[in-house]
């Protein structure tokens, strides 16, 4: 399995979208082993989207139509997942360091699930697992304005002027940032630490991490609390539970107003 991304420049928008080769697609649905699978291909009885296909290093997205012999193979039904990730987890499905990442934590599940988006390796939070490739793109859109929310505890107090700088959008190295919302939730004038929520709906990579940096301050620890309406009530770090159906339609929904108003 690998993922075909548009990220061109660090800290660009996420985009994945999940690809695997059309041999292992047919294997894994029953229909032959891998090996026979190939002489299908080769053969020319295999089709995607209506044309026949006989090279072996054709690669398919869960979206494609797939078909043997005139009939289509059956598709995964499509799951959502919400998890807690725990900081020092990968968001990913392996790693060759053999680090732990978050689809770690569904063993018993069959379907090939895989995260919208990322959380950065130190970070913890709200994250989305799926199946659904279309609905995972649709989140991901650049046009998407879905907020989300962190609480990020940073090394010293950034005054309100400062603040105020990443609530009008603050210059990055790839870019000015979009206004996002900020409030100070505590100070610790002793330790020298403050806990700041902040609002954005971009997902450039590291984004929240570099915009306090920019503004001259670490972030010490930063937990992603919210996305959209979707919030972590009720869940400890490593815990996971499926999306409703309501709650998925209202994603769609949300993603496809988001990405009209702004096309």
């Amino acid at each position: 399995m690998v993922f075909a991304s548009s990220i061109q420049n660090k800290g660009k928008q996420l985009r994945w979208i999940i690809l695997e080769r059309l041999q292992k697609v047919i294997a894994r649905a029953g229909i032959a082993s891998r090996r026979k699978s190939e002489e299908l291909i080769k053969e020319g009885r295999v089709k995607v989207n209506g044309k026949v296909v006989t090279e072996l290093g054709v690669k398919v997205t869960p979206s494609d139509k797939v078909e043997v012999n005139g009939i289509q193979i059956e598709k995964e039904e499509p799951v959502y997942f919400l998890l807690y990730k725990p900081r020092g987890v990968i968001s990913s499905v392996s790693d060759d360091k053999g680090r732990k990442v978050v689809t770690d934590f569904f063993p018993y599940q069959e379907e090939r699930i895989f995260p919208v988006g990322r959380l950065d390796y130190d970070t913890s939070g709200l994250l989305l697992l799926t199946n659904d490739g279309e609905f995972a793109n649709l989140l991901m859109h650049p046009r998407n304005e879905i907020e989300k929310a962190y609480v990020a505890k940073t090394k010293g107090i950034p005054s309100k002027e400062n603040l105020r700088k990443l609530e009008r959008g603050i210059h990055l190295e790839d870019g000015k940032t979009a206004p996002a919302k900020v409030k100070m939730l505590s100070v610790d004038k002793q330790k020298q630490t403050s806990i700041i929520e902040i609002i954005i709906h971009e997902g450039r990579n590291r984004q929240v991490r570099r915009m306090f940096e920019a503004i001259g301050h670490d972030v010490l620890k930063l937990k992603r609390e919210r996305y959209g309406f979707l919030t972590l009530h009720g869940l400890s770090a490593g815990d996971a539970r499926e999306l409703t159906h309501h709650e998925v339609k209202l994603l769609r929904g949300l993603s496809l107003e988001s990405t009209k108003k702004n096309s």
